[in-house]
């Protein structure tokens, strides 16, 4: 009778687990939301949470606006400093660079922006009626 190979706990941890370990996600329950909800990828398939990630592993995270295409460096099921976080993972060049190009891009269309000092007056409230109706002039 051939006995089954149980991994090491060393071998392989949790996707949720290390998803939160990584500081991508604040809590496990956001990782797992997240990953149900298809915003994380291993391997270019949709996963779920009980998922086991070993070393050599392709993720790519959505977060928000932030898109990261990354492989797995070390593991980890407890959350420590962000300095120790930023070991477990590796981003691709081509990853880092379209997502602060999209921040850049981002910063430039609101840099032109700037929000009212104050409330418009009687007159700037009419000048304001008069652009949604064109006939009003």
């Amino acid at each position: 009778m051939s006995e089954a190979r149980i991994p090491n706990a060393a071998d392989s941890v949790r996707l949720d687990l290390w998803l939160w370990a990584a500081r991508f996600f604040k809590t496990r329950a956001l990782a797992k939301q997240a990953i149900e909800t298809g915003k994380v990828d291993v391997g270019g398939q949709r996963a779920k949470p009980a998922r086991a990630v070993r070393i050599g592993d392709s993720l790519r995270v959505a977060r928000g606006e932030e898109v990261f295409d990354i492989a797995v460096a070390g593991l980890s099921d407890t959350r420590g400093p962000a300095s120790v976080a930023q070991t477990l993972y590796s981003e691709t060049d081509a990853s880092r660079e379209a997502r602060l190009a999209r921040l850049a891009e981002a910063r430039a269309a609101r840099a032109g922006y700037q929000a009212p000092e104050h409330k418009p007056d009687k007159r700037a409230r009419k000048l304001i009626r008069a652009l949604g109706d064109i006939d009003a002039l």
